[in-house]
Formats: C-alpha cells, sequence, structure tokens
C-alpha cells in the first residue's frame, strides 16, 4: 500500500523567504522525492533537499532571479535563487521541458509525502529510509519507479478524499 498524497487545489504557490520571488504552478507535480547529495545539503542547509519536478510551461514566476551554474553528466544544471535572501528556488538544465522545484519553498507543504529518496550513500546517518520506501545510492538510472508510485500516491490521495 502506498502513502495517500492529498494534492491542494490548484494552482500551488509558493516564494523565498523575503517574498521578492513568488511562483506558481498550475498542473500536477510530475514526482516529489528528497535528495540526500552533498549539493542539496548546502544549499538547503538541511539533511536533504525536497525535489518536485514540475512542467517548464505550467510553472510561472515573478520577481528577479540569480543563478548558478554547474557541470553535470548531462550537460549543465542551472541553480535559481533569490538574490536578496538567497532562497534556491528551483533548477533546471537548458532545453528541459521540467523544472525540479524545491518543495520547501510551497506555501502550503503539509501535503508533501515524498515518492523515495536518491544519493542515499551521502545521507546522514540519523537519516532511517524505510524497507518500503524507494531509494537510490546515487543518481538512479531511470526515475520511472519515483513516478510512477508518485502517481500511485496521488490516486489514493484522491479516492481518500471521496
Amino acid at each position: 500500500m502506498v502513502q495517500p498524497v492529498r494534492l491542494p487545489a490548484l494552482p500551488l504557490h509558493g516564494g523565498c523567504q523575503c517574498g521578492k520571488v513568488r511562483y506558481a504552478v498550475s498542473g500536477v507535480p510530475l514526482v516529489l522525492y528528497l535528495c540526500h547529495c552533498t549539493e542539496c545539503q548546502r544549499h538547503t542547509a538541511s539533511a536533504f533537499g525536497q525535489s518536485m519536478w514540475v512542467r517548464r510551461e505550467e510553472f510561472s514566476l515573478s520577481g528577479e532571479l540569480g543563478h548558478t551554474r554547474r557541470p553535470n553528466s548531462s550537460g549543465e544544471t542551472h541553480g535559481h535563487f533569490c538574490p536578496s535572501c538567497g532562497v534556491r528556488i528551483f533548477h533546471d538544465e537548458p532545453g528541459s521541458e521540467e523544472i525540479t522545484l524545491k518543495a520547501g519553498t510551497l506555501d502550503d507543504t503539509s501535503w508533501l509525502f515524498p515518492a523515495g529518496h536518491i544519493w542515499t550513500r551521502s545521507r546522514q546517518p540519523w537519516m532511517t529510509i524505510g524497507a518500503s520506501e524507494l531509494s537510490a545510492p546515487a543518481e538512479p538510472e531511470s526515475f520511472e519507479p519515483y513516478l510512477a508510485r508518485w502517481r500511485d500516491m496521488l490516486e489514493a490521495g484522491a479516492v481518500a478524499k471521496m
């Protein structure tokens, strides 16, 4: 049995800590997972990052963003953040149809529950991952199991609402 996720009414809204950057997500997120890589730990100042894939065409933003660039195995990752307060809003790869929203920036995070975990080999030693949870020691070869689990979680949440 999967954890039901009860998606709130769309659009989803969020922004940075100081309020100079705001955004809306008009479509259903594709997946939410926790990333335990050391980069996510650094830019969130926490034990992991909450990564939510959303379609670029369903994401709108107001305010100015700063950005960073870093090489990755498929080219380059761009990080987008508020230049006033420093909060990372999302990251993406040029030309991608999706962005990776930092889900902790949503106004309402009460409904979030991850489909799984990645980069668990660098997780904090006190972080426990259940035997039934999806996990990968590094970047998974395929995110399809995470996407499928998320779809099941949303479906279970929709049924539970009725």
